[in-house]
């Protein structure tokens, strides 16, 4: 699967982040395969922060790409995506893990109970 990735880029203390397109198995720094833009979190003019090829988004949603959480969130502030589409699967993921951690907290309470007993 293609997604909207942050490359991290910069010095210590001091992070810059290229906006990338790509594959999801690829690490954080690995090759890209469209260069979208990036953002400066250091930025003190809130405008310059951010730089984005909105119609190049526009293209890579289109075809399926899917956003990482952060990009979904920056580009739902900047109106190119309908938030309530990408936050559903955001929701389904954090069920899905709370109900994991009660499953092996259950687990791990039951496997205390019985070396108790031991």
């Amino acid at each position: 699967m293609v997604r909207l990735r942050m490359q991290r880029q910069g010095r210590h203390n001091r992070p810059f982040y290229r906006i990338a397109v790509m594959d999801e198995r690829t690490r954080r720094d690995g090759p890209i395969i469209e260069d979208l833009g990036w953002y400066d979190p250091h930025a003190k003019d809130v405008s310059k922060q951010v730089q984005l090829a909105e119609d190049r988004v526009k293209y890579w949603l289109s075809v399926g790409a899917q956003p990482s959480e952060t990009i979904a969130d920056m580009l739902a502030k900047r109106s190119l995506i309908d938030v309530s589409k990408w936050t559903k699967g955001r929701e389904a993921r954090k069920k899905a893990v709370a109900a994991r951690k009660v499953k092996l907290d259950a687990a791990a309470a039951a496997a205390e109970a019985a070396k108790a007993k031991k």
